[in-house]
């Protein structure tokens, strides 16, 4: 292969053992601007086929989908290094979203018709209508290479919007196999793939109509500026270090059990994973016990069809290395493992890790780390550990544990989240009819939300329809006349004024 030939091209690699699982092409921004032109001339079509037909196109991808899902979780393992359990969800999670939108997108999209805010406005028939924007450009993040392209996706599609995908150049593989299946069912041209590094993705910014973004808090700031700079709207999930708050009278095992999945869950590599622990002191110790005990029974390993293993591989070098330090500065810095704390020297993998005797000085807390650790921390009461867990430059989820389910409610409401789960982790993410969003430095905007999710991607429109034959000339318009506007403002005065400010001044109204 020729030097010109190795630099259009992107190796792709299994981070659980380092084998090339393929190669896909690192896109230029004139094959970017190309394939955004050819979703221009098919949108239109799509937008005027109506959520119903589109959503028979998005049930028969439905299909596909569970017809090719053991050989679409393969495609996800092998570039991800992730367990066969971690693995194994993208694809159902993907049917249920092409359900939920599918089925509701018509209802979500239906025209509004507001009442008008004043009996004057009684003489127009007033309408709000969603138009999507034509072409919606999506970035994702490696983590979840299959299930974050229908995140974001689906709903755009049913909005009537074309989408052009540009996965993470560390994962594309499972995105280019969803386009495969777009392409397989027939469906019209208006669902791409776009491959690349950071010169494909500043492409995709500059092309298309809407952003949405999922990944770091530095990118997100630099595509908010690239959006500002063109008023190209957009919407961005970025970093968390999602705080978990367990309170004295909590199930400790539970709160141990769902903390230990939380934070672990693919490694570690969630946005809403849990990064910080603050437990009341009367259950500390008990708690830190069992969270140990739990984390180390996990199983860690490289595996194929199977489920041998709880917890996989980073996705990258560079992100282990991330845990690695946060790992090691902590520990500097008076930190204790009570479990895990180091790479296994295989591949990408960093064992499962708890760390206590930590504080808000350290890397670990203030700091995403995006990994598999888990560090906890003794507070007085719940004031404190609702003030160390705002104490955060991100704001995108938290739990909180407690037998109090009203508690729970109470102290989720002083917390600086987008998303507050009481006895669970992770249940916002399957909430549709809830928004999800960051706030701070988390985010800007929220996926899903019921109609809100949908209606994202679509612009706004007002219409005014007269209600009655209409009049050779309105009131108002030219030429000027005293008495007309004397008449529409006494009219306003008199609808909208309060008590004797409503009559005129001959009448005993005030000036």
């Amino acid at each position: 292969m020729s030097t010109a030939e190795q630099q259009v091209e992107i190796e792709v690699r299994n981070p659980a053992d380092g084998s090339v699982t393929g190669r896909v092409p690192d896109e230029s921004s004139a094959s970017v601007a190309a394939t955004v032109r050819e979703l221009r001339l098919f949108q239109p079509e799509w937008e005027a086929i109506g959520p119903d037909k589109r959503a028979e196109w998005l049930f028969r991808l439905q299909d596909w989908l569970i017809d090719n899902s053991d050989e679409l979780t393969d495609v996800v393992q092998s570039e991800t290094g992730k367990t066969r359990y971690d693995a194994e969800i993208e694809v159902p999670a993907a049917v249920n979203l092409i359900k939920y939108w599918a089925r509701n997108a018509a209802k979500f999209l239906l025209d509004e018709h507001p009442a008008p805010h004043s009996p004057l406005g009684r003489t127009k028939r007033l309408v709000k209508t969603y138009r999507p924007h034509p072409v919606v450009g999506i970035i994702t993040p490696w983590n979840f290479p299959l299930l974050n392209v229908c995140f974001d996706a689906l709903p755009a599609l049913m909005a009537g919007a074309a989408v052009l995908v540009k996965p993470s150049e560390v994962t594309p593989l499972s995105a280019v196999a969803l386009a495969r299946g777009w392409a397989e069912i027939g469906a019209p041209p208006i669902f791409a793939v776009s491959t690349g590094r950071g010169d494909t993705g500043r492409a995709v910014v500059e092309a298309v109509d809407y952003v949405q973004f999922t990944g770091s808090t530095k990118t997100g700031k630099a595509i908010a500026a690239a959006c500002g700079a063109t008023l190209t709207p957009y919407s961005l999930e970025l970093g968390g270090k999602d705080p978990a708050i367990v309170l004295a009278d909590a199930d400790i095992e539970r709160a141990a059990a769902g903390i230990a999945y939380g934070g672990l869950f693919n490694s570690g590599q969630v946005c809403i994973s849990i990064e910080r622990v603050y437990v009341e002191a009367p259950v500390y110790d008990e708690f830190v016990t069992s969270l140990t005990e739990q984390v180390r029974k996990l199983r860690q390993g490289h595996d194929g069809r199977g489920f041998a293993f709880d917890i996989g591989a980073m996705a990258t070098e560079a992100q282990r290395d991330i845990v690695a330090r946060h790992v090691e500065q902590a520990v500097a810095a008076g930190a204790r493992i009570t479990t895990g704390g180091k790479a296994t020297g295989v591949g990408t993998f960093f064992e499962p890790t708890v760390l206590v005797d930590v504080d808000h000085s350290m890397a670990c807390i203030s700091e995403e780390t995006f990994g598999p650790t888990i560090p906890v921390l003794k507070v007085a009461d719940e004031d404190e550990a609702v003030r160390l867990a705002n104490d955060s430059v991100y704001g995108l989820s938290a739990t909180v544990w407690t037998r109090d389910r009203k508690r729970g409610e109470r102290v989720a409401r002083r917390l600086e989240a987008g998303a507050v789960n009481v006895n669970d982790a992770f249940a916002n993410l399957f909430s549709f009819a809830l928004p999800m969003g960051g706030w701070k430095d988390s985010g800007i905007g929220a996926r899903w939300g019921g109609a809100a999710g949908i209606r994202k991607y679509c612009r706004q429109q007002a219409i005014t329809v007269p209600r009655v034959p209409a009049m050779k000339r309105e009131l108002m318009w030219y030429p000027a006349s005293r008495g007309r506007l004397r008449v529409v403002a006494g009219l306003m005065r008199a609808l909208d004024g309060r008590g004797r400010r409503k009559l005129p001044k001959f009448l005993g109204g005030k000036r």
